[in-house]
């Protein structure tokens, strides 16, 4: 179970990380929804640095099992932040994106948990 954990945390991180590096070099795919939902450009690089910290505190998890539950929690509000703004936004196809980033982030905790 421990081996799973890891793998799967790792793995999480690194597509948050993957996420955070998309703001920060303004990917188009993840900027143009940006501003179609009105989202200030001001605001994109905290949106980053919130990301990328995140995957650094799931990373941190693995020998601070204290950092990786707050990072988890942390990243799940966020992207929870995401489906609310795309449900504002009335951009309803979009919702799956930020699950896809918010459930292997659930499924690292879940698996911390139970090893």
């Amino acid at each position: 179970m421990y081996i799973a954990y890891v793998v799967v945390t790792v793995l999480a991180a690194a597509w948050v990380g993957f996420s955070a590096g998309s703001i920060f070099f303004r990917a188009s795919w993840v900027v143009d929804p940006l501003t179609e939902y009105g989202v200030p450009q001001s605001w994109w690089t905290w949106l980053g640095v919130a990301k990328a910290a995140g995957a650094v505190g799931l990373v941190v998890g693995l020998f601070v099992p204290v950092i990786g539950v707050l990072a988890a929690i942390g990243v799940v509000l966020y992207f929870a932040g995401a489906v609310v703004t795309n449900i504002r936004a009335g951009a309803y196809a979009h919702i799956p994106f930020p699950l896809m980033y918010m459930v292997p982030v659930i499924v690292a905790a879940g698996l911390g948990a139970a090893a």
